[in-house]
């Protein structure tokens, strides 16, 4: 059974929707405003210092726990339907994930849609991950990581770097990834009744300010479930049991596996999208992170 501490973002999310469907007219700053909400609920990482930097071109914040590797990384994208949220709403989740590997974390604030549609993100994500390099830390102790759209991101980041055959990170997680942007049959319709917030014509609407007038749905750099995704580096996906972009981990991992890619999927019963959001104060949170930091530390090259 899901935890007490768990409600707090079906109630969030249940509230936000409550106030976009009463707004259908809304406009972009609300809109905005009310999904940079998300960020009051994870609980503020102690023994952790914050610097901002740029990185290739954008801001960006370095998340530094008190003893963590200093030439280990995970470069972290932020979700938000790739319009909204930001360096701020996420660094708390970015921390915690940081400071469960004993690592560095780099938040990256990259453009939002509609005013830079596709592929303005990829564009910075790739120039970050380049900064990194040249800033002295090798693809071997370099994650990419997201949630939703970020989670994407951190996906596609890699995608574009091997079709480029540049290094590869040394690994991707993805947490709650929103790949299909065609919004296809599947837990979009099934668990209609369990999302707290996200339904087809919201996941619709997010990916046409994404793709602006000249993207595709299909485009494998913009979903990849359309990729050949050979070539991969290890892939961790979560992904909640109550949410409607459930099968988009779930078919994004069979895709992986059936391309040779090693895979390794976790669904958190009675999750919501994104519940890793809740780190610190939600178990489920806290689980999923310490599990992915697990995972990541020797793909990094750390005992």
């Amino acid at each position: 059974m899901p935890s007490t501490e768990s409600d707090a973002l079906r109630d969030l999310m249940t509230r936000m929707s409550e106030r976009t469907a009463a707004n259908p007219e809304m406009g972009l700053p609300e809109l905005r405003g009310i999904l940079d909400e998300l960020s009051t609920l994870a609980a503020e990482p102690t023994g952790v210092t914050y610097e901002e930097v740029d990185a290739g071109g954008r801001p960006a914040l370095w998340c530094d726990p008190i003893g963590a590797a200093r030439d280990r990384v995970v470069l972290y994208f932020h979700g938000g339907g790739f319009m909204a949220n930001s360096v701020g709403s996420h660094r708390k989740v970015a921390a915690h994930l940081a400071k469960a590997a004993g690592i560095r974390a780099l938040v990256l604030e990259f453009r939002l849609a509609p005013e830079n549609p596709f592929p303005a993100q990829l564009d910075d994500a790739v120039a970050a991950y380049e900064w990194l390099l040249a800033n002295g830390f090798e693809a071997g102790g370099i994650a990419t990581a997201g949630d939703s759209a970020g989670g994407n991101l951190a996906t596609s980041t890699a995608l574009r770097l091997r079709d480029e055959g540049r290094p590869v990170p040394a690994a991707v997680v993805a947490m709650s990834p929103w790949y299909d942007l065609e919004a296809t049959e599947g837990t979009l319709d099934t668990n209609e009744k369990t999302d707290a917030f996200l339904n087809r014509q919201l996941v619709q609407g997010l990916a046409a300010m994404f793709l602006g007038a000249d993207g595709s749905a299909k485009d494998p750099l913009a979903n990849p479930l359309h990729a050949d995704l050979a070539g991969l580096p290890p892939v961790y996906l979560s992904a909640g049991g109550h949410e409607a972009l459930l099968d988009n981990a779930e078919r994004f991992a069979g895709l992986a596996r059936a391309a040779g890619v090693d895979t390794t999927l976790e669904v958190s019963p009675g999750m919501q999208h994104v519940y890793p959001l809740m780190a610190g104060r939600a178990p489920e949170a806290d689980r999923t992170l310490a599990a992915v930091a697990t995972w990541l530390r020797p793909l990094l090259g750390l005992a």
